[in-house]
C-alpha cells in the first residue's frame, strides 16, 4: 500500500496586506513537524506542493525529509486553495444585505465576523448561487474546484505506487475535498470538514490494491506537548 501524507500550511498572515505568506507562528508550526519526523525517523519519497505561496513555504521546511533532498517541491495546481476573496465579494453585493450582514466593509478585518461571512458565502457556493461577473478575477464554481482535486488525487496515485509514501503541501478546503474523495460525504459536509482542518495538520490516505481509505485526519502529533498547544491554530 502507498501512501499519501497530506499537511495543511502552516499559519498565513490573516489580515496583513497579503495573506499567502506563512506567519512568523506559521513558520514555527511547520518547523515543529520536521522537528518531530526527524525525531520518529519518517521518511518520504517525493513531495508535492499546490502554486500558492503559503503552500510552497511549508513544502520548503519538510525537503530534508524526503529521500535525495530535492532542491523545490514538485508543484501542482491541482492542489491550490479555492480563492474566497470572489465568493466573500459576490456574497456581500447580491445576498449579504437579504441574510443579515448589511454595512460590512470590504476587506474583513475582523476574524469572528470574517469567519460568519465565509460560511454564508460558501453555503451558497455549493448551491450555485454565487454569479460572478467581470469583476470577479479568480472566482471558481464549485464543481471545477471539486474536478480539480478529486482529478489531482487520482493522478498522484496513478503515478506513485508501489509502497511509496508521497508529502502533499496544500490547505484546508483542498483536504476537506480529498476526504470527500476517499468517504464519498456530501458537499456540504467539505466546507464544514474544511473549517475543522488545524494549521500544520497531517491527514493520511492510503491506497493500492484497488482500494484507498482514510487512516489519520487532522493530526498534530508535533503540538501535542502542553509547552506547544498555544501554537495550534485554525486560521
Amino acid at each position: 500500500m502507498s501512501e499519501i501524507i497530506l499537511v495543511r500550511h502552516g499559519q498565513a498572515s490573516f489580515g496583513a496586506e497579503s495573506y499567502d505568506k506563512l506567519s512568523e507562528l506559521g513558520v514555527e508550526q511547520v518547523r515543529e513537524l520536521a522537528r518531530h519526523w526527524q525525531a520518529t525517523g519518517d521518511r518520504f519519497d517525493h513531495i508535492v506542493s499546490g502554486q500558492l505561496l503559503r503552500q510552497r513555504e511549508t513544502a520548503a521546511e519538510l525537503l530534508p525529509l524526503v529521500a535525495g533532498t530535492p532542491a523545490s517541491p514538485e508543484i501542482h495546481p491541482s492542489f491550490n486553495e479555492y480563492n474566497g476573496d470572489p465568493l466573500m465579494q459576490i456574497y456581500l453585493r447580491t445576498h449579504a444585505a437579504s441574510e443579515g450582514f448589511a454595512n460590512v466593509d470590504w476587506p474583513i478585518r475582523d476574524s469572528r465576523l470574517f469567519q460568519k461571512v465565509f460560511e454564508a458565502a460558501t453555503a451558497k457556493w455549493i448551491a450555485g448561487e454565487l454569479v460572478p461577473d467581470a469583476q470577479d478575477a479568480g472566482f471558481e464554481y464549485w464543481e471545477a474546484f471539486q474536478e480539480r482535486v478529486h482529478s489531482g488525487l487520482n493522478q498522484l496515485m496513478e503515478q506513485h505506487t508501489g509502497g511509496r509514501r508521497i508529502l502533499l503541501s496544500t490547505s484546508g478546503g483542498v483536504i476537506a475535498m480529498a476526504l470527500q474523495r476517499v468517504l464519498d460525504f456530501p458537499d456540504q459536509q467539505v466546507i464544514a470538514t474544511n473549517w475543522m482542518v488545524h494549521n500544520s495538520s497531517v491527514t493520511k490516505i492510503r491506497y493500492g490494491n484497488g482500494k484507498v481509505s482514510l487512516t489519520q485526519f487532522n493530526s498534530l502529533p508535533h503540538l501535542e506537548r502542553s509547552e506547544l498547544q498555544h501554537m495550534i491554530t485554525y486560521r
